[in-house]
């Protein structure tokens, strides 16, 4: 690229475009391919390893072909999220010269690693929570198997068409319109209405977050930019760059750190949501050795026992003592499906913690549960814990402080079981993350860098936006709440130009407006019509 001046800088010989073009180097082709080949070697090792320490026995391959082809896909989704979303994270420290292009990328990347590895998984069960839970409980099914191959199919085509076009649209907007889709689908094909195969409520709290998200980066990253007026004078700061040469020192570090925090938060947010994804595959394929915690240790068995008993007594006492249901895993489900408490819900509720707990007592850990028996006993333990969830939020019930702490405490430890995520799923991961922020990045960071506002990106536009970005994804993470990084930064950028007067390319915020309110509704109708196809042919 040449170094021509933007459009709109209010002097040409001041800023100048970076360099984003920079010649291969045999080095990195190696040791990209090379940390490829070492992550795709883990993760055959570990998948063998734990499927052997399970006890089961291998008698076709077919399952492992198809966790195989799926595995593959959904690390691709997070290699094109990596390209995708953090992109818009190094465009601030190249557009200052802070950091060379290919240096910036490489730094992003290793801190997405590493968000990745230390991220704590509340967002990843928060996205599968939003997915029906019959396709769940039968995840195995070829129903469950149309469920993964058309959510994550349809989000990599929006997402792969979004890029191309240089838009910098949500991938979490993305996945979560693909699970709509799917959900509505779903139900369609098994004779409902269309909205009972979504978890709504829960899809309006993920909603609100990706709807607000972006408004608070704009005016957040506004309001951070004029305080920084006000108590930092130097006029360094609110500079554009000159020429090529990288900014003051302490600015530079500023500008570094904030690119790290948001690579990182991008990694502990974004990853979760393949991590969920490949739990949800590997449940379905090899059961034996990822529905239950095998890690969890037998000391915790009695802990286990005594939440139970507790949460046992709660339901009991809310239920009619004589009601007795034929089928309490039926009547659980409907209740779930359905968030209707009927006079069957607490019997059958209580019957099914009691079930439980039996199966728990008889093996004594969840390390000696046999490989035939797992899948059974990890749905039933799945579909307590999202009664509960639904039972507390039911104002409708008038459980007392000290019940809603009963059945909190006996739901963390059936979420103990069957909600974690092993040490290689994270690995892989972090990988596919990490490498695809060094690959296709151009095409996202020229529209963060050059067509949003009308002048040059200024030192404190992009540390302002930077941080705003980062603070937003950490507090989204720790809520277990999936925000866009794409939507955070373009709007923090946004945000800052319009509060110094830069001024706004008006048909690039159109464009992103559009992708905005486009994302959701296509990527439903992408991923419903491929979960029909698909549910054709498994």
């Amino acid at each position: 690229m040449t170094d021509a001046t933007l459009n709109g800088s209010l002097d040409p010989g001041i800023a100048k475009r970076p360099k984003l073009d920079h010649d291969s180097n045999p080095l990195t082709a190696i040791l990209f391919f090379g940390l490829l080949a070492a992550g795709l070697l883990y993760v055959a090792y570990s998948l063998y390893a734990d499927v052997d320490a399970s006890g089961a026995r291998i008698t076709t391959f077919l399952p492992y072909l198809l966790l195989f082809i799926a595995l593959l896909i959904a690390l691709g989704f997070e290699f094109v999220n990596g390209f995708h979303d953090t992109a818009n994270a190094v465009a601030t420290v190249i557009y200052t010269h802070s950091l060379p292009a290919n240096v910036a990328v490489i730094w992003s990347g290793f801190f997405n690693f590493l968000g990745v590895m230390v991220s704590s998984g509340a967002v990843a069960f928060g996205i599968i929570s939003l997915l029906p839970v019959e396709l769940i409980l039968q995840v195995g099914s070829g129903a469950g198997f149309a469920m993964v191959f058309a959510l994550l199919i349809a989000a990599i085509i929006w997402n792969l068409g979004t890029w191309y076009l240089g838009l910098p649209a949500s991938s979490s907007h993305t996945l979560i319109g693909s699970i709509i889709g799917v959900g509505i689908a779903n139900a369609l094909m098994s004779g409902g209405d269309g909205t009972a195969g979504v978890d709504w409520t829960k899809a309006t709290e993920i909603g609100w977050s990706l709807l607000l998200s972006p408004l608070f980066g704009f005016c957040a990253a506004a309001l951070v930019l004029l305080s920084l007026k006000v108590l930092v004078r130097n006029p360094e700061l609110y500079a554009e760059p000159k020429g090529n040469q990288p900014p003051p020192w302490w600015i530079r570090g500023i500008l570094i750190a904030t690119c790290t925090g948001v690579s990182f938060a991008h990694g502990s947010n974004d990853g979760q949501k393949g991590m969920g994804l490949i739990m949800l595959i590997l449940i379905g394929t090899v059961p034996m050795a990822y529905a239950l915690n095998r890690a969890m240790p037998d000391s915790e068995i009695a802990t286990f026992q005594q939440n139970s008993a507790a949460a046992k007594a709660v339901v009991e006492a809310k239920s009619e003592a004589s009601m007795i249901v034929a089928d309490p895993r039926q009547a659980v489900t409907i209740y779930v499906s359905q968030r209707k408490i009927t006079n069957a819900t607490y019997p059958a509720l209580s019957a099914l913690i009691s079930d439980i707990s039996s199966q728990v007592t008889r093996y004594g850990s969840l390390s000696k549960v046999p490989a035939e028996a797992v899948g059974n006993t990890r749905n039933d333990m799945y579909l307590a814990s999202e009664a509960l969830r639904f039972l507390m939020k039911d104002k409708a019930n008038d459980l007392s402080a000290a019940e809603v702490a009963t059945i909190g405490a006996y739901k963390k430890s059936l979420d103990s079981a069957t909600k974690f995520i092993p040490l290689w799923v994270k690995v892989a991961v972090a990988i596919a993350l990490g490498l695809g922020t060094m690959v296709g990045w151009k095409r996202i960071v020229v529209t963060v860098g050059e067509k949003i506002g009308k002048t040059h990106l200024t030192y404190a536009q992009g540390a302002s936006a930077e941080l705003v970005a980062a603070g937003t994804i950490a507090a989204a993470d720790v809520y277990g709440l999936p925000v866009s990084t794409t939507h955070v930064l373009s709007s923090g950028v946004a945000g800052t130009m319009a509060a110094n007067g830069s001024g706004l390319q008006m048909s690039t915020v159109r464009n992103l407006l559009m992708a905005w309110v486009l994302t959701l509704p296509i990527a439903i109708m992408l991923s419903a019509g491929l979960y029909v196809f698909f549910r054709q042919i498994f």
